[in-house]
């Protein structure tokens, strides 16, 4: 804006053009400066990465969401069916003082007995045929009961729940309350190290159970203990949750989900830093983080306790250490979450519970669990797994990169080529040089192919794998860092110095038509191709890469016929049967830019910078000078030429 009310002045002031048309001028060059249509693109361009996300299970339940995801740095994710199968198996019971492999169970024996039967009461799930209905964890313990006789109907029938406490993720256990022959039994199932501390049992038998959890943890399992005792009455409460009788463990196995080892991997190569929080044992957690390869050499498993002890400065120093935290409670993840943000990454948290809600709303990208999550988790959530799969979620940053990428392509060309239209003008007006472009022309060239068509196309570019090898970009880093200007400002000059170039031809042979004709269709050319080159850092034409945007392609070639069409048949005013002389300039162009740019061939190398690809092939630039100074003299020959020689 200051440029034009700078160009306005020089205009009347020094010039002494006429005020109306001076100021025509420069709101005509204010619309062509301004990328008003950015807005738009962008809009544009989420709503199609929101729709490429959705296809792959991950739904957008906000638009900022997806640009936010490319620039992810740390991903905490439960362990239990997002980076495992969810799928619970039991693998192995102690009871009776000995391990017993789930398939050797003999549950009428009384001394099993009261383990399975205590696992069915103290459950909420449902089994019909192939439909489960409940935890995963609790629907397995309903199917050991199953495959051993143990209907769970006639369980819970014969003793029915009166009351209980449930579940809460600070005590780690729930009780049941059921009536019995001579009173009232309550049956309790939580963590081991929880009921070991409130049941009774002396100090060899916890020895050996405190053994064979650790035998069980080791070996990936996922650890459940069982107690229960005799209440007077229904109305319990948590302090009877103690002088338990300790019955059993039973042992379970969720694998890990084949995607996760090869997600994880792509987490780590593109720089980002997968953590798992979990409420399983440190051993159980440890097992399955090492096999995924989340807990590696240099890092470390800990339980939420360790947290306990720490203040915020000292937890911001603490994580880097850290990938894997177990037995944690909802408050433990909001400080997980704070102190990776503190240091300056931008975090993803997933979650599914009521209790994970502050926390999905304290992480920059809260990802919530579409199958087994609650509508509180999702409503807080800005993105929803439909899949609960870890993997989408490294997808879905990949797409969000992807995103990045294709805006900031859009934005480089958009901002290029205005600034070589300013830089023209504002060359041609402080040299007292005619006009370079009339109002229509820079109209044109703003709100019709040549601008607009081209930004839109560029940022539909296909998603590839290139992006998740580079880093994440600091959480503080905008769009318009000083190598992007630099090299937005170095193509917009060069794409300056061929539309002045173009003009000073037109000017010296034909006059200031000839030379609007020559710089208007040089700028029109140079931001067509320009769009090409905004592709990638890399070469791309002559390559597969080239003809991968169809909407470009469409772009470019819809804008050349265009201009033919402007220049050949509504600035020439010639018959319609000479609209189809248009097309051969254009596919000179195609033609010369293919042989021109076959040059890279003789370049191998990983990366070229903009400067160098400047600096040896002005392909783009001198292609569009060319093809702009021929038809501006092909045009001049043709129509100003011999009304000069003619007279009026």
């Amino acid at each position: 804006l200051v440029i034009c009310a700078v160009l306005f002045a020089v205009s009347v002031l020094w010039r002494h053009e006429n005020v109306m048309n001076a100021f025509l001028f420069a709101v005509a060059l204010a619309v062509a400066a301004i990328p008003e249509a950015l807005s738009s693109i962008v809009t544009i361009v989420l709503s199609f990465g929101t729709r490429k996300m959705a296809k792959e299970n991950a739904i957008i339940r906000h638009l900022q969401a997806v640009e936010g995801l490319g620039s992810v740095s740390v991903i905490c994710s439960d362990k239990t069916g997002t980076l495992t199968q969810n799928r619970m198996t039991v693998k192995k019971l102690y009871t009776g003082g000995r391990v017993i492999d789930a398939k050797d169970a003999d549950f009428h024996d009384p001394i099993q007995e009261p383990l399975l039967r205590t696992a069915l009461l103290c459950s909420d799930a449902t089994i019909s045929g192939d439909n489960e209905i409940g935890d995963p964890t609790e629907t397995a313990l309903v199917r050991l009961g199953e495959s051993n006789g143990f209907d769970e109907d006639v369980v819970r029938n014969r003793w029915p729940r009166l009351t209980e406490i449930p579940f809460d993720s600070d005590r780690k256990m729930m009780s049941t309350v059921h009536k019995l022959a001579g009173g009232f039994l309550m049956v309790t199932k939580g963590a081991v190290d929880v009921l070991l501390e409130r049941s009774i049992v002396t100090p060899e038998e916890r020895r050996k159970i405190e053994q064979v959890n650790e035998q069980f943890s080791n070996e990936g399992l996922r650890v459940l203990a069982f107690a229960c005792r005799r209440v007077d009455s229904t109305a319990v409460s948590l302090a009877d949750e103690n002088g338990l009788n300790f019955l059993g463990l039973i042992a379970m196995m969720d694998p890990p989900r084949e995607e996760s080892k090869a997600a994880v991997a792509e987490c780590i190569r593109a720089g980002i830093r997968p953590i798992m929080i979990t409420g399983d044992h440190k051993i159980t957690a440890a097992a399955i983080a090492r096999e995924i390869g989340i807990l590696r050499d240099g890092s470390e498993a800990v339980e939420g306790a360790v947290i306990d002890k720490m203040s915020d400065a000292e937890l911001r120093d603490f994580v880097p250490q850290v990938s894997v935290y177990a037995r944690v409670s909802p408050e433990h993840k909001i400080r997980i979450v704070r102190a990776w943000q503190q240091r300056g990454n931008l975090v993803a948290m997933t979650g599914d519970g009521v209790n994970d809600a502050p926390a999905l709303k304290q992480a920059d990208i809260g990802v919530a669990m579409g199958i087994t999550g609650t509508e509180v988790a999702k409503d807080a959530a800005g993105m929803v797994l439909a899949d609960d799969n870890f993997a989408t979620i490294v997808k879905a940053v990949k797409n969000g990169r992807n995103v990045y990428a294709n805006i900031k392509r859009a934005i480089q060309f958009l901002l290029s080529g205005n600034t070589a239209g300013i830089l023209t003008v504002l060359y041609a007006s402080l040299l007292g040089l005619p006009v370079p472009f009339a109002a229509v022309h820079l109209l044109f060239i703003n709100l019709l192919v040549t601008d607009s068509l081209p930004a839109i196309a560029l940022g539909l570019e296909p998603h590839t794998d290139e992006v998740m090898r580079e880093k994440p970009r600091p959480r503080s880093e905008g769009i318009l860092t000083k190598p992007f200007l630099f090299s937005v400002g170095i193509e917009g000059l060069v794409i300056a110095a061929a539309t002045i170039a173009a003009f000073y031809l037109g000017l010296s042979y034909g006059g200031a038509a000839a030379g609007q004709t020559m710089a208007f269709s040089t700028l029109c050319l140079s931001r067509l191709f320009h769009g090409f080159s905004c592709k990638s850092q890399h070469p791309v034409l002559l390559t597969r890469q080239f003809w991968n945007n169809r909407a470009l392609l469409g772009a470019f070639a819809a804008g050349s016929l265009l201009l033919g069409l402007v220049l050949e048949y509504l600035c020439c005013r010639l018959p319609r049967r000479r609209i189809w002389r248009a097309l051969p300039p254009v596919l000179g162009v195609v033609l010369t830019v293919l042989v021109g740019v076959g040059r890279w061939n003789l370049w191998e190398s990983e990366t070229v910078s903009p400067v160098t690809q400047l600096l040896i092939f002005p392909g783009v630039p001198g292609t569009a000078l060319l093809l702009g100074c021929w038809l501006g003299w092909r045009l001049w020959r043709r129509i100003w030429r011999p009304r000069v020689l003619d007279g009026p």
